[in-house]
């Protein structure tokens, strides 16, 4: 029976080219001469460093900005609160999302149960396993679950048939 899995993952190595550009952008810009501005990473978590809460909000447009043109999806950036780290230095704790959380995972089996399709969903961990008799039927759910579910980067992979 044919079958794709609907996966939220970053790919993560476009994650390290971006930090590594963002990091050398934030080195050469007359604005940031003299700061401690920098993003370090860390498996799935990165950390913004800035010496005050604006310059902080301009290192994160810098790493968005380069995460845009590496092609990775700014959904999966969790960004947490600012924290003083002494003096007038703050930092940010980012988080990069993996997976589909449970809640999620729900919604979107239920919005292919809601559209009638023929096709059936069940959740696999922190992927969406949908299944159905034919191929025409599982790209049309492709298709709708782009469409419909807008808050989480969706990639359909593992499609068998």
């Amino acid at each position: 029976m044919p079958s794709f899995d609907t996966v939220s993952e970053a790919n993560i190595v476009e994650v390290k080219n971006a930090v590594d550009q963002a990091n050398k952008e934030i080195t050469t810009r007359f604005d940031f001469k003299g700061s401690d501005a920098r993003v370090e990473q860390k498996e799935r978590e990165l950390t913004a460093y800035a010496d005050s809460e604006f310059q902080l909000g301009q290192v994160r447009d810098v790493l968005t900005g380069k995460m845009v043109k590496r092609n990775v999806d700014v959904r999966f950036l969790d960004i947490g609160k600012i924290e003083k780290i002494g003096g007038d230095k703050v930092k940010q704790v980012i988080k990069v999302k993996n997976g589909i959380e449970t809640e999620d995972a729900k919604k979107i089996v239920r919005v292919i149960k809601d559209s009638k399709m023929k096709v059936q969903a069940s959740i696999q961990g922190d992927a969406v396993r949908v299944t159905g008799a034919k191929r025409d039927d599982l790209q049309a759910a492709m298709a709708m679950l782009r469409s419909k579910v807008e808050d989480l980067p969706l990639e359909f992979n593992n499609f068998r048939d």
